[in-house]
């Protein structure tokens, strides 16, 4: 086990709205958190209502859904993920491509979740797959970029410092095996795999078109 806890990756621009996101998620989160503790099945009611549920198609809950999370757990990993990696993206885009970019990172993600079990009758929620496609662009623009992960192995905690391919190319096999393990098996339970594959497959696959012009970015300072 494995987590990231800070990169080397200089920015350049101020992360206005990597750092507005992650305050409109936790903002969401501790409604959702307050709703629940006086009224649980009103807590349901708000998951079912703005969570994406695949076998109830409606376009806005993709979006509304990116916003809500299922735990502090759930919240505290994804907005931490984005809060080391998604500046140095930001940086690269411009503020407003890069909120385009994470929004359709997200959709896609969801998508792809969706085209694997359009069945489910289980709410989706939450901003794994939006990240997913910040880590696939980030992997793909600064694939030697130094990561400070803290790792946990048998009883033992140590510190290693690891390239970002390295890091995020694990990350991602860790979702492709969960997911492949679950087709055909359950593909319903707990976590979205696919949904942080096709996100990362995205942002792999996409930055370079969002990225229609580049800032004077010295990458050879993040080696």
């Amino acid at each position: 086990m494995f987590f990231p806890y800070k990169d080397d990756n200089p920015r350049v621009l101020y992360p206005f709205v990597t750092y507005s996101i992650i305050i409109l998620n936790i903002i969401v989160f501790l409604f959702q958190f307050y709703v629940s503790g006086n009224n649980p099945n009103m807590g349901r009611s708000l998951i079912l209502k703005f969570g994406f549920v695949p076998n109830n198609f409606n376009p806005m809950d993709i979006i509304t859904s990116m916003f809500m999370h299922g735990g502090f757990g759930h919240i505290i990993g994804n907005m931490w993920f984005l809060y080391i990696f998604g500046d140095n993206i930001e940086s690269i885009l411009g503020h407003i491509r890069f909120l385009n970019f994470y929004v359709f990172c997200g959709i896609a993600a969801t998508m792809t979740q969706f085209f694997i079990d359009s069945s489910s009758a289980i709410p989706m929620v939450g901003a794994s797959g939006a990240i997913a496609g910040i880590l696939g662009a980030y992997m793909l623009k600064f694939p030697k970029a130094r990561v400070y992960v803290l790792a946990i192995i048998i009883f033992f905690i140590t510190r290693l410092i690891v390239p970002a391919r390295i890091v995020l190319g694990f990350w991602f096999l860790i979702q492709l095996s969960e997911g492949l393990n679950n087709i055909g098996i359950n593909t319903t339970g707990g976590v979205a795999w696919f949904a942080h594959i096709g996100g990362f497959i995205f942002g792999i696959g996409t930055i370079r078109i969002f990225q229609t012009f580049r800032f004077k970015y010295n990458e050879e300072k993040t080696y």
